[in-house]
């Protein structure tokens, strides 16, 4: 028996949330899809999705099987394009955009490492912190950052990304700290691009709406501000992190800290982009956890 009889199927069904779809994108028979998930399921003694007339979901195990399912195709996929890879010269035009903060500090510099690498390759970046219509716009990729939303894309995951509540001594010391999530009302809040805070309440997840007479939507501007002094602030780590080391800013609520999101590469195509998309990515990915590993960016 093929151990891996049905996962491609699975996984296929699982993201498009219909057979018919799955079939499609894999140029198979919506019968045959059926019948592979099927036998799946039997060799599992699980059920893996539900099924309607309007909709396929994935049940609690089917849920469980499908993340580590992915990433089996994803290291499996990786391991057969490594070796053609090896032959592969980047070539083309590829078009990418970013969020301006973040692709400035991080991604701009790593994409030009990229391209003293391989000097046939054109590339065309738009710093935004709109989100763009990669297919309507004609983008090969985009970073982005934190929750995606439900979407047609691909994700990739690159870099992990942490919230930090954080305020300077200043600030503190004239309005004390707050030692529960109750007490952050009474607290002036920095406004940024975000209208919710997030937090983490006993494993459930605490929105805040914060108040206060300061906001602006750059995350650059927001950090200005508190060092200043001006109020209390909720910042990813690559904003805070240094000034956290040096003392300038104070970590708080660190109990409540919401659990870690990331910063992800998505793309139009489904699992084989094309190879400078993939290899861009990949080189991404080395290049942010070597950040990390330096300590720009928080584990």
């Amino acid at each position: 028996m093929n151990r891996w009889e049905g996962l491609d199927e699975f996984v296929a069904v699982a993201e498009c949330a219909s057979f018919q779809r799955a079939a499609e994108r894999l140029r198979l028979s919506s019968s045959h899809v059926s019948r592979q998930v099927a036998r799946l399921e039997e060799r599992l003694q699980a059920r893996l999705l539900y099924r309607t007339t309007r909709k396929v979901s994935l049940t609690e195990a089917g849920q469980q099987f499908f993340i580590r399912c992915q990433r089996l195709i994803d290291e499996r996929d990786q391991a057969f394009r490594a070796v053609g890879d090896l032959h592969a010269t980047p070539s083309g035009l590829l078009r990418m955009t970013a969020a301006v903060a973040y692709g400035e500090r991080f991604i701009v510099p790593l994409v030009n490492d990229f391209m003293t690498r391989h000097p046939q390759l054109r590339v065309e970046i738009e710093l935004s912190n709109r989100t763009l219509d990669l297919v309507q716009d004609g983008f090969d990729l985009a970073i982005r950052l934190g929750r995606l939303g439900d979407s047609s894309l691909i994700a990739s995951r690159l870099a992990p990304r942490r919230l930090y509540l954080c305020a300077a001594p200043s600030y503190l010391a004239h309005h004390g700290r707050p030692h529960s999530l109750s007490e952050l009302a009474r607290h002036n809040c920095l406004i940024g691009t975000s209208d919710t805070w997030l937090f983490n309440d006993n494993g459930r997840e605490h929105p805040f709406k914060p108040r206060g007479n300061w906001r602006c939507n750059s995350g650059e501007a927001v950090l200005d501000a508190a060092l200043r002094g001006f109020g209390l602030c909720q910042l990813p780590d690559y904003y805070v992190l240094e000034r956290l080391h040096r003392g300038e800013l104070v970590s708080l609520l660190e109990s409540h800290q919401p659990p870690d999101g990331a910063v992800w590469a998505v793309y139009p195509q489904r699992r084989h982009p094309l190879p400078r998309v993939r290899l861009l990515i990949e080189a991404l990915r080395e290049g942010l956890a070597q950040r990390a590993e330096s300590g720009h960016v928080l584990k």
